[in-house]
């Protein structure tokens, strides 16, 4: 059984910075590419930022220059840091990776951290 789990989430005034971490937990599983999308009420699950294997990295333009990820392969674990916090950024926010598990690969999400931006 593998699962993602997220932390780090909170209430942060704008301007401040917070960061979230993703570790997945298990036994024989591969995991390539890791990454953070976000749900804000009434709107639909948004991409906010993926990292590849190799170290390639993707954003969403409303993040780039303030989001950064970045993960540790020997843990398992991604991270996003993100700074100069917008009340737009408020949202739920779900770690995702597809899982390799012997031949079969599935794409797993963790169960969501909020993050509220408000003053």
């Amino acid at each position: 059984q593998v699962r993602l789990v997220e932390s780090g989430g909170g209430l942060v005034q704008p301007g401040n910075s917070l960061r979230l971490s993703c570790a997945a937990s298990g036994s024989g599983f591969s995991i390539n590419a890791m990454g953070w999308f976000r749900q804000a009420p009434g709107k639909e699950r948004e991409l906010v930022a993926y990292i590849y294997t190799g170290g390639n990295t993707k954003y969403a333009d409303s993040v780039k220059g303030r989001f950064t990820i970045f993960r540790d392969n020997a843990k398992n674990t991604v991270y996003l840091q993100m700074i100069s916090l917008k009340p737009e950024d408020t949202a739920v926010y779900y770690c995702n990776a597809p899982v390799t598990i012997g031949t079969m690969t599935k794409l797993y999400w963790g169960q969501g951290t909020q993050v509220t931006v408000s003053s």
